[in-house]
């Protein structure tokens, strides 16, 4: 809770903060006057400022859920944003094709043990290998997206959304369906790398939220002073980083939905009332699972 919610709200009010004190909303902006005077008001400052991002904390916390979709790229409920959406897709597509072509492209080259000096073998078989190393790098990134017909707008997105569609489809389980149901089937230490992984997504996108409103209130505050706007930059640049955390730690969140499936698909099917199939059954008892959970 600290960090997930508190941290983030600390460092928007704290900007906040200084740019009011700054006196940067109403005319130019005078740094000196924003540091307190006495370490009295620098106590008061500091306890207004933790009470302040606690309570926004509490507030935003039941919109945990909407902060991270957001990102992820649902935007169908505005028309600007759903048009924004499928210019995205598109660009994303394209991102897809261009990776899936490259883990089909076979390679024709054939080396020739004569007329080459030994130079040009080395150099060909560097070549050879390069194209290898690029055609492996292209699998490991296919696998961490989704179908081609499924994309979302935002590499979060779709990086949550591999996870969701293929973690339990593997045993012919649907895994929207499926997931709140196994979950209370997980054991202890799988559940705390859960919960681990889930907190970094959610700081990361609180972080990333935050960053962006203090572009913001840059943008308010600085719009006369050309001075400042490298703190605008630098809101921007912090969004990034954290926006690239958070696909980050949803890659291993998703990661783990795969090992949940992988170890505890059978609890689910003995928590649901059904015998534990043999191999060959396995896929037609967690078909029929899905079809009655969807």
């Amino acid at each position: 809770m600290l960090a997930v919610h508190f941290a983030p709200s600390a460092l928007f009010v704290t900007y906040a903060w200084t740019l009011t004190r700054a006196g940067a909303f109403s005319g130019r902006t005078r740094w000196h006057e924003a540091l307190p005077a006495t370490p009295a008001s620098a106590a008061a400052a500091v306890l207004a400022i933790s009470a302040s991002a606690a309570l926004l904390g509490l507030l935003l916390h039941p919109f945990q859920v909407r902060a991270v979709r957001v990102l992820e790229g649902y935007w169908e409920r505005w028309a600007p944003t759903s048009r924004l959406a499928g210019v995205l897709v598109e660009y994303q597509r394209r991102r897809w094709l261009v990776l899936f072509d490259a883990t089909t492209r076979e390679n024709t080259a054939v080396e020739s043990p004569t007329g080459k000096s030994l130079g040009e073998q080395i150099r060909e078989r560097d070549s050879l290998a390069r194209l290898e190393r690029d055609r492996h790098q292209a699998v490991l990134r296919l696998a961490a997206l989704p179908p081609g017909n499924v994309l979302l707008p935002t590499a979060l997105g779709n990086a949550l959304r591999a996870g969701e569609l293929r973690a339990g489809e593997r045993y012919g389980l649907a895994t929207l369906a499926s997931w709140p149901r196994i979950l209370p089937q997980v054991s202890g230490r799988l559940a705390a790398a859960l919960s681990s992984a889930r907190d970094s997504l959610d700081t990361a996108v609180n972080l990333c939220h935050c960053f962006l409103a203090c572009a913001l209130c840059g943008a308010v505050a600085f719009h006369d002073e050309p001075r400042q706007w490298w703190l605008l930059a630098v809101s921007l640049a912090g969004a990034a980083l954290a926006y690239k955390g958070a696909v980050t730690a949803a890659q291993a969140y998703a990661g783990l939905m795969y090992v949940v499936y992988d170890l505890h698909r059978l609890d689910l099917a003995k928590a649901l009332g059904h015998e534990l199939p043999d191999h060959d059954g396995e896929w037609d008892l967690f078909r029929q699972i899905s079809d009655r959970l969807r």
